[in-house]
């Protein structure tokens, strides 16, 4: 990889990661379209730093958020009244959406990282993500705000966050999904889609870093990826602000299409490539 391919791929990561596209099929598909021949090791580190880079630009979009939901935990645990404050409520809720992809990443691991390797299912699965959100307009009534949070829509949208763990099913659009299915207005669903992306985001961050670590050459491939680390941080911070703007006005459609679109042409590709 080259610093040009690197803060390309930052910025398609920075984009794709909150725009219900999945970021992850990007990172399949585009070198894959362009003829990028990355070594599976270099594309491993820098997946795990891109990924840092977006939860950087998530910390940085609703830090507010983030700071008032602890504070608030932390007062609920301290006075022995953990769900008096909505905020505390909240962070609780995000808490519990996050066990099912933390379960099912664990059991379904070594599937996962085989699927990485395959545009062909990268592909596939972009379908299923644009199905997701033609089901989120469909069904979804929108007519519900985060105040209105339970318990069972936290663990249903937590359920849809778990069937992202592949590439190709977007992790932002999957838990918009399930917030809608739980008839959440669009922003409200994809603000809690954005948050509770924090723990477990942080959790594959962590997990990645270990094996980062045991990659041979790393210090001298940071040189290379630190451009792309930053691209990645910085268009992600703009790319939750316009998608929440986007969805106070318009429905979840174009972004269906553009999934179609992108499997097809990446059907197309691997067809012709033979």
């Amino acid at each position: 990889m080259n610093i040009f391919q690197s803060v390309i791929l930052g910025i398609v990561q920075g984009i794709t990661e909150f725009l219900p596209i999945s970021s992850s099929a990007h990172l399949v598909i585009v070198p894959y379209l362009f003829k990028w021949e990355i070594p599976s090791d270099e594309a491993f580190v820098f997946n795990i730093l891109v990924q840092v880079a977006s939860l950087v630009g998530v910390f940085a979009f609703f830090w507010r958020d983030i700071y008032h939901i602890l504070r608030a935990m932390l007062s609920g645990v301290i006075e022995k009244k953990p769900f008096a404050e909505s905020d505390a409520k909240l962070g609780w809720y995000l808490i519990l959406a996050t066990i099912p992809a933390g379960v099912i990443g664990l059991l379904l691991k070594d599937q996962v990282e085989a699927a990485f390797d395959s545009p062909t299912i990268t592909a596939f699965f972009l379908l299923i993500t644009a199905a997701l959100l033609v089901v989120a307009e469909k069904v979804g009534k929108r007519n519900r705000s985060l105040n209105e949070l339970d318990w069972k829509d936290s663990l249903t949208i937590g359920f849809f966050q778990a069937i992202a763990i592949f590439p190709g099913i977007s992790r932002s659009g999957s838990t918009i999904t399930g917030g809608m299915i739980r008839n959440l207005e669009r922003p409200p669903a994809a603000r809690f889609a954005f948050l509770m992306s924090i723990p477990i985001m942080l959790a594959a961050g962590l997990l990645g870093m270990k094996d980062l670590l045991e990659v041979p050459n790393v210090t001298s491939l940071m040189v290379v990826f630190i451009p792309g680390f930053i691209a990645s941080a910085v268009v992600s911070f703009f790319a939750i602000g316009w998608l929440l703007r986007f969805l106070n006005k318009y429905p979840l459609y174009l972004f269906a299409i553009y999934c179609v679109g992108l499997s097809i042409l990446t059907f197309l590709t691997v067809l012709f490539r033979g």
